[in-house]
């Protein structure tokens, strides 16, 4: 813009910086010579971590999603015809291809999956049409592999691989007869006439498009959210099942610090994204535009109207209409672990910026193993890898309510870390997986002597609603057992072993998650005796030979009705098949030496009737399952030793007596009755902090943001 001086001459005349996003930025500053430098550090880091694709697989996954087209055009047509359509309805039948996630942001990596949508006319329904008919004629397809559909889910999705490239299928069915190839998804009208799960499949391609138009900088956030991403699953903060983040939850996280800082490249924004959410105060709303309702009359999210929404505890809010929490998984215990992380990233970001470290330190893994002293060890067995593959999709989508029944029945005094990645004991010939979640007593709560903490009835419940699946064959199953840190198996481990303690990296010390680096710090000769007797105790616990209760399968059917009892007597069989009897309490025992947290659950209180192999649809696994048939030399020893004494028929108790983690491990028999917790005042508390954050962002006559609340309900 030019404007006359009074002498004449013509002079430029700056313009106001354009605001993105619903505040002013933080700063307007550009790189230093020192920042491009890191910058330059920083993207050929990314590189050499190989999180770009190359050529060829990006011209590879153009060809899949081709043939995808293709796919879905010749289905529809074949509906219409089916239906008795003209011909030339038959003709101008159409189905059209979207990306998102990923893909459509342009920061997948190679081997990333395709978030794909296929968009159909009004008489192409979900249910039948989609989920039976398209599922039988990818079925039969040779290319087509690993085909799982999930209709249950919060938002309906078929998963497969095509040539070998995952693909996550959604379907939605728009108000139009035709669909015409130039559809313009981004417009509100593609919504008329629909339901809410059809308006959650549109909205991740419109999110994505949205999100592109609301950053300063394409690139940078391209690059930024590359970076983050990688971080997040280095750091065993990346699952939005598992109740942490998904990708659109760290895109929008992303989109927002690069509104904040306009002019910042990359390794600004990283350093910056890490010193805003440190300091960011859940549950106020992240927010990339401001909230908008609209005729449609769809909910959008509001606590003032929505009574769920005042419980979000981490809320990141779509920017499409209609607007609505896309991390509504996250949970206090997940939150106070991505605080945690969040904490981390910050501090080695600062010592970078200091030229103390390099951007390696940075995306150190997490020692998620030897970051707690207890675990929780969710195994998922079936009958065949299909099998697995449907009923570990299921377990895990459900796995985050686990975490949420143990904080209300321990009135958030045990605290979960539940971790995404799945393990797979190689050793095992058939199929299976394992979970874990870490266990602690809250920061700050001193225990007090012979405090227990009893999950039973947590995890029966749990157990209850798993046995629910729709689509439950024989031999699919699921245990929950206890396991020391001491105790891990094996395979959890990278190379197979457990590193010596001594060899962590000191960016792994992050003083909260773990006792050990604690004690460490410390430098208390005192502490140190005191944990080695702890650990000389446990080894002589762990040495005396142990009787073991057999678990019969997962159906509820099967329960015997004498097992209500919180003390009872089952059988089993020792090494000559003779039965016996085994008698045991269960409890879940949570005591504080020294401020550290240690979880004794002894064996189960419960016992159920003892079932064959072959009652389960699986004669093979006793075989596979005899608990001294391990190749690993100290599994044998073990063996030798008398840990497990009793040799059972019973092929799940074979695999729950696995001796590579020896009598540490204990089975929850789940029929304790678990602790009733008033939460009403937590609630209320809840409440009013989310509703005063609504009137802030939504607008009010107070602007008044009181998030001090007697019962505070942050981690």
């Amino acid at each position: 813009m030019e404007t006359q001086s009074p002498n004449g001459s013509l002079q430029k005349q700056s313009l106001p910086p354009k605001n993105y996003g619903i505040t002013k930025p933080i700063s307007l500053a550009g790189p230093s010579e020192a920042d491009i430098q890191r910058n330059t550090e920083l993207e050929k880091f990314l590189i050499e971590s190989g999180l770009y694709e190359s050529k060829e697989e990006a011209a590879k996954r153009e060809e899949v999603l081709g043939h995808i087209s293709e796919i879905v055009k010749s289905w529809v047509k074949q509906l219409t015809r089916q239906r008795g359509y003209t011909d030339q309805m038959v003709e101008e039948a159409n189905a059209v291809i979207f990306t998102f996630g990923s893909y459509r942001l342009g920061v997948h990596g190679p081997g990333a999956d395709i978030d794909t949508l296929c968009v159909g006319p009004s008489y192409v329904n979900r249910e039948e049409d989609f989920f039976i008919i398209l599922h039988d004629i990818l079925a039969e397809m040779e290319e087509v592999t690993e085909l799982q559909p999930v209709p249950d889910a919060h938002v309906p999705v078929m998963r497969f691989k095509f040539q070998g490239i995952s693909i996550d299928l959604l379907y939605a069915s728009i108000s139009l007869l035709v669909v015409p190839d130039d559809l313009d998804i981004s417009r509100e009208s593609v919504l008329h006439n629909v339901d809410e799960q059809t308006v959650r499949s549109l909205n991740g391609c419109r999110v994505a498009d949205q999100i592109l138009k609301l950053v300063p900088n394409v690139k940078h956030f391209r690059m930024t959210l590359r970076c983050l991403k990688f971080w997040a699953k280095r750091r065993g903060v990346y699952s939005n099942v598992t109740g942490f983040l998904g990708g659109v939850n760290w895109a929008l996280l992303v989109a927002r610090v690069c509104q904040l800082y306009p002019n910042a490249v990359p390794s600004m924004l990283v350093s910056r994204f890490f010193r805003v959410y440190t300091q960011w105060r859940w549950p106020n709303p992240v927010m990339l535009c401001s909230i908008e309702e609209d005729e449609l009359g769809f909910p959008v999210w509001d606590p003032r109207k929505n009574p769920r929404d005042r419980f979000h505890h981490m809320p990141i809010i779509t920017p499409a209409y209609p607007c609505m929490n896309s991390s509504y998984n996250v949970s206090l215990s997940t939150l106070r672990v991505m605080m945690e992380q969040f904490q981390f990233g910050n501090r080695i970001c600062e010592e970078i910026e200091l030229n103390k470290a390099q951007w390696s330190a940075l995306f150190e893994p997490h020692l998620f193993f030897e970051a707690y002293k207890n675990y929780l060890q969710v195994d998922i067995v079936s009958a065949d890898a299909d099998d697995l593959l449907a009923w570990k999709g299921w377990v895990e989508s459900r796995l985050r309510q686990l975490t949420l029944k143990i904080e209300r029945d321990t009135n958030g005094m045990l605290q979960c870390h539940p971790y995404p990645n799945e393990y797979v004991d190689t050793s095992k010939q058939f199929p299976h997986c394992a979970f874990f979640m870490g266990l602690q007593r809250k920061e700050g709560v001193s225990g007090l002597e012979g405090q227990q903490f009893d999950i039973r009835g947590t995890v029966d419940e749990f157990r209850q609603e798993i046995s629910m699946y729709m689509y439950w064959k024989p031999g699919m199953d699921i245990y929950v057992s206890h396991v020391r840190r001491r105790q891990l198996p094996a395979f959890v481990f990278p190379d197979g072993y457990r590193r010596p303690r001594s060899l962590r990296h000191p960016s792994q010390q992050t003083g909260k998650t773990c006792e050990d680096v604690t004690t460490s710090r410390s430098g208390s000769a005192e502490r140190q005796i005191k944990r080695k007797r702890d650990d000389e105790t446990v080894d002589e616990k762990l040495n005396k030979p142990e009787k073991r209760a057999s678990i019969s399968p997962l159906r509820m059917e099967s329960v015997s009705p004498d097992i209500i009892t919180s003390k009872s007597v089952g059988t089993s069989h020792n090494s000559n098949g003779q039965a016996v009897k085994v008698e045991h309490r269960g409890t879940v025992d949570l005591d504080s030496l020294r401020g550290q947290t240690s979880l004794d659950i002894d064996d189960s209180s419960v016992v159920r009737s003892v079932e064959s192999a072959e009652q389960i649809g699986l004669p093979f696994r006793q075989e596979l399952l005899s608990p001294c048939e391990v190749s690993d030399f100290e599994t044998r020893e073990t063996c030798k030793a008398g840990l497990n004494q009793e040799k059972t028929a019973d092929s799940t108790s074979a695999f729950i007596n696995d001796p590579e983690i020896g009598s540490s491990r204990r089975i929850l028999n789940w029929k304790g009755v678990g602790a009733e917790v008033d939460q009403e005042v937590v609630k209320a508390c809840n409440q009013t902090a989310a509703v005063e954050i609504a009137e802030s962002v939504f607008g009010s006559s107070s602007n008044a943001q009181n998030l001090n609340c007697k019962v505070s309900f942050f981690v």
